[in-house]
């Protein structure tokens, strides 16, 4: 079972910036994948980025058509952390952020999430 914790969440105004960190322990494949999803109440839990973490190919990410060319996710290997870096924030942002991992298969649907972050809020004023 590996273990996440995010952080980095907090209140920003529409068009700030905020960079989630998750960090992870416990983690024995080589091979996996990390995500990040968001939540807001009333809604299904929404994938935001993928990254597919591979000793073969390196890091490959992807990321929801909403949030491309603002949010940047990143994986540094040596911290065993994954970052969300979020640009031009807009209301519609505002959710509880999760972090989580699975096998390297996929992790871009809650059915493939092995484990999961407590969350971390994100709130964009208008």
């Amino acid at each position: 079972q590996v273990q996440l914790r995010e952080s980095g969440g907090g209140t920003v105004q529409a068009g700030g910036s905020l960079r989630l960190s998750c960090a992870a322990s416990g983690n024995t494949n080589p091979n996996f994948c990390m995500a990040w999803f968001r939540q807001t109440p009333g809604r299904e839990r929404e994938w935001v980025a993928t990254t597919l973490i591979s000793e073969v190919t390196g890091i490959n990410v992807a990321l929801r058509d909403s949030v491309k060319g603002r949010f940047t996710v990143s994986h540094d290997n040596a911290k065993n952390t994954l970052y969300l870096q979020m640009s031009s924030l807009r209301a519609e942002d505002t959710a509880m952020y999760y972090c989580a991992t699975g096998p390297y298969g996929g992790c871009a649907s809650p059915d493939f999430v092995d484990s999961w972050g407590q969350g971390t809020q994100v709130t964009v004023s208008s």
